[in-house]
């Protein structure tokens, strides 16, 4: 092999992978959009979806902000060598985060040191296996964090909230399913996907689920069983009313993959692999002798272009006023008072402009134990972890900055916002109760941008004017940001009000309507 080529040929498909969502993916995100009440803030979220994804494929630039663990699934003829090729993908991976099309994303699980160029220990996954075809197939997935972590395994029999007991069969891995989109409300970056894995023992059974997302959301299962739980979960678990980004509406789920394989008889997992509406998944054939790529994967039908009107509807949704539509925006400048935030509530959408500051896991870890390097009264600050690139000059360029998961934060961040003066939070998924306490007491609120909106959101940011706390790498930095129109909708106000706890409630009690049998 031409192991240059093939070298390229990875390098061209970690940076599609990247910015270009699939075929199969894009008309699942359309069919959802004309799902969807004209006018709410679900409608406002899958009008910025669309945009992004439009901005991502003009700019060549990541869809998401979020790189995940880059997994790659290569099937190969037999006599191929496997350690040239592990090592032409390292070498791919390390120049496309140098060249901005994927986050460094790969840290020592002890110091907590980034690598810098997404390789290091277990980083990127790549799992080979022979076949007796002729050329490499070679696929690729991006799984960010946000829905990473609301991946769950289930162990049968078992007690599930709004759902009673799930057994050892088909009705019971039916309930687990259910749930699992339950859980994961929309921290997850709802709507999204799921890949089922049916029994293996926990690692076999994570791992079937996540094989699951690469088959095509349009293909149909063979297994007779299998096809009819699909179709059933694809036609109820949008009626939780989740909605997008988790702030209500009819669409929910994308897309459902179940996949079976024998178990221990003491064992029975039912594992749930979750992924976001960024549901970045390519493919390629690549030639075995020249290293070229032959053919893409996942490119059948036709391709959804989300052209300039989605900009036009995200500011219709924004203007709009039928219940429970959102309300014309407003406008907060930093460093904001507590009288702004006291006449904020749920479901307001603000446009942000002047300066906000970044931070994440790290930067809120060090507050509780440290000084701020800067005066964060009444000031905003973004969970976000942005792909960034320094020019020639040496100034820094934001290349994608969208939201990352709050719930992390949700041990600091009332006592962080008290203790500095903060007065807004950005992120999305939400909170919980100890923030929401944080916000009444001290005056605050939480505002959820729209997960995976990398480059809308980018586009927003007019110039970066600092940055501290390097040390802890680029995601995880604290950025001093100037923005313009950085809009975002209020889901948690200083009035004791949370659109997230509502949604879980009302989702919980619609839950409970399956929780009968089903399949015999």
């Amino acid at each position: 092999m031409n192991i240059e080529k093939f070298q390229e040929s990875m390098y061209k498909l970690i940076v599609e992978t990247s910015t270009n969502l699939p075929k199969d993916v894009r008309r699942a995100i359309k069919e959802a959009k004309e799902r969807e009440n004209s006018g709410t803030r679900s409608a406002m979220s899958l009008a910025t979806i669309t945009n992004n994804i439009q901005m991502a494929d003009e700019n060549v630039s990541p869809i998401c902000q979020d790189t995940g663990l880059p997994t790659f699934k290569i099937k190969v003829p037999v006599g191929a060598n496997q350690l040239e090729m592990q090592k032409a993908i390292k070498n791919a991976i390390a120049l496309a985060t140098k060249d901005g099309k994927l986050r460094p994303n790969s840290v020592d699980s002890l110091t907590g040191d980034n690598s810098g160029d997404n390789l290091g220990e277990g980083t990127p996954v790549i799992k080979f296996a022979q076949w007796e075809k002729d050329y490499i197939d070679a696929r690729l997935i991006l799984k960010g964090g946000g829905c990473e972590n609301k991946n769950i395994q289930y162990s049968l029999p078992c007690e599930l909230e709004g759902l009673g007991r799930a057994g050892r069969d088909l009705d019971g891995i039916r309930k687990c399913i259910l749930h699992s989109v339950y859980q994961a409300q929309g921290q997850g970056c709802s709507a999204g996907f799921i890949g089922v894995g049916i029994g293996g023992d926990r690692s076999s059974g994570y791992d079937l689920a996540k094989e699951q997302l690469f088959r095509s959301v349009d293909d149909v299962n063979p297994h007779e069983d299998l096809r009819r739980l699909e179709d059933y979960i694809m036609a109820n678990a949008n009626e939780l009313g989740i909605g997008t980004m988790g702030f209500g509406g009819e669409t929910t789920l994308l897309g459902c993959k179940v996949g079976v394989m024998n178990r221990i008889p003491a064992s029975f997992f039912v594992s749930v692999a979750y992924n976001c509406w960024a549901f970045r998944r390519l493919g390629v054939q690549v030639n075995p002798e020249t290293g070229e790529i032959q053919d893409w994967l996942y490119q059948e039908g036709e391709k959804i272009d989300f052209a300039e009107p989605a900009a036009a509807e995200i500011a219709a949704a924004a203007e709009a006023s039928e219940a429970p539509a959102v309300q014309e925006a407003i406008t907060l400048t930093p460093p904001i008072t507590e009288e702004q935030i006291r006449q904020l509530k749920v479901g307001d959408v603000v446009k942000i402009t002047g300066r906000m500051y970044t931070g994440r896991d790290a930067i809120h870890k060090y507050l509780m134990d440290h000084e701020a390097p800067v005066d964060l009264n009444g000031q905003v600050i973004y969970h976000c972890g942005p792909v960034m690139l320094k020019d020639d000059e040496g100034n820094w360029h934001v290349k994608a900055a969208g939201p990352t998961t709050s719930i992390r934060e949700e041990p600091y961040q009332g006592d962080i916002m008290k203790k500095f003066g903060i007065r807004a939070v950005i992120g999305k998924g939400g909170m919980g109760p100890k923030t929401l306490a944080a916000l009444q007491e001290h005056g605050g609120v939480y505002l959820n941008a729209i997960g995976g909106a990398a480059q809308y959101y980018a586009d927003c940011i007019k110039s970066v004017e600092g940055v501290d706390l390097m040390n802890f790498g680029i995601p995880e930095a604290m950025w001093h940001l100037r923005v313009e129109g950085f809009t975002a909708v209020v889901t948690m106000d200083s009035h004791g009000n949370s659109l997230h706890s509502d949604v879980e409630k009302s989702s919980l009690e619609k839950l409970a309507q399956f929780k009968e049998p089903v399949f015999k």
